[in-house]
């Protein structure tokens, strides 16, 4: 089933022929396995997919054409660029930079770009990702001075931690205790230490650099600072209530001073209440983010389609719903050619360009 394919009624502008086309070479690729299955193809609707009415209207004929001739974008609003939580996040000279929300909202490319703008201002800069299916490099395509790019690999951090205590812990071993020593290593836990220390160490390295940290979806970032609280409490525990003379990286993480979260979603119904409740459940944990970036907005590329600009209508509650949960937002366009690369990344923050 392939869904949400623009339909012919979006018309021929520039920004609906690249989408047609980012389409057709998206169906092109399609591995040789799976590519002569059979296919059903939906178009995208105009309207939210949203209540009885709409469901009800999903598989008729000319549903994707409901649209409403006229309606408003936002050209009233104020301009949001992502340039301007730039400037703000270079101001401290230093500091963590976390992009956080569900996946497939682009925060890999906002993560690269402003990673990417730090560079160009002359600041070192870490970029680095716990996200398995974010590719960092082929999104900047290039290497940058001052930018190193890493990426915290499960596997790869498990392997390191297991050949570390086997090193350390185990040296003095006998070769029973070693045996033994290697069985503990086999928990799924280890895995989960191991990532965590990878993940401290970019914390701890934020305290001299910039470090932007590119998160895996909602529910893997969620168990990484669980591990994090229970670091905390340990640590805590272990020193006294009256000792507080040691830092976490849950502390770093709560210091408004030190961390930056960044909460990045699309502007549409699933996506905002996702990244909702992920705010709701971080400042569960005394954490409180920073700002929203609303990507791939059609609303902000000031599109003349009549069904693009229906579609940019129904991004105007959810928009007003971001800015209601944050007092920082930026709102980036959809764009006629995919972000990829360091030219087109650095454009993303030289402010919002307008499409003709």
């Amino acid at each position: 089933m392939i869904n949400g394919v623009l339909p012919r009624s979006a018309g021929e502008e520039p920004i609906a022929a690249a989408l047609r086309q980012r389409e057709a070479s998206a169906l092109t690729a399609v591995p040789a396995a799976i590519a002569d299955l059979p296919r059903d193809v939906l178009e995208l609707k105009a309207d939210n997919v949203v209540c009885l009415d709409a469901l009800s209207l999903f598989f008729g004929s000319g549903a994707a054409e409901t649209t409403v001739p006229g309606v408003t974008d936002l050209a009233d609003e104020p301009d949001a660029p992502l340039v301007t939580l730039v400037d703000e996040i270079e101001r401290d000279g230093h500091g963590l930079v976390m992009c956080m929300g569900k996946g497939g909202v682009g925060k890999t490319t906002i993560a690269a770009a402003i990673a990417l703008a730090l560079a160009e201002r002359g600041h070192e800069v870490l970029l680095t990702t716990t996200d398995p299916a974010a590719h960092l490099t082929d999104t900047l395509g290039a290497a940058v001075d001052g930018l190193t790019v890493t990426r915290i690999d499960p596997d790869s951090a498990l392997e390191q931690y297991r050949a570390h205590v086997m090193a350390t812990k185990g040296k003095d071993l006998d070769d029973q205790g070693r045996a033994a020593l290697a069985e503990d290593l086999m928990s799924p836990c280890t895995a989960e230490v191991a990532v965590f220390q990878q993940f401290s160490r970019a914390v701890h390295d934020s305290r001299r650099k910039f470090v932007v940290m590119d998160t895996a979806p909602t529910g893997h970032t969620l168990l990484l600072l669980d591990a994090a609280g229970s670091y905390h409490r340990e640590i805590a525990r272990q020193m006294g209530a009256a000792n507080m003379s040691y830092s976490t990286p849950l502390m770093r993480l709560q210091d408004p001073a030190q961390t930056k979260i960044i909460l990045v979603t699309l502007a549409e119904t699933t996506p905002v209440l996702e990244v909702a409740g992920l705010q709701e459940d971080l400042e569960r944990a005394g954490i409180r983010p920073w700002a929203w970036v609303v990507n791939n907005s059609i609303a902000a590329a000031h599109t003349q389609s009549a069904f693009l600009r229906t579609r940019a209508r129904n991004e105007v509650t959810q928009i007003a719903r971001v800015r209601d949960l944050s007092d920082r937002v930026a709102i980036v366009p959809l764009l006629a050619e995919e972000p990829i690369g360091v030219s087109r990344l650095s454009a993303l923050t030289g402010g919002i360009p307008q499409l003709a």
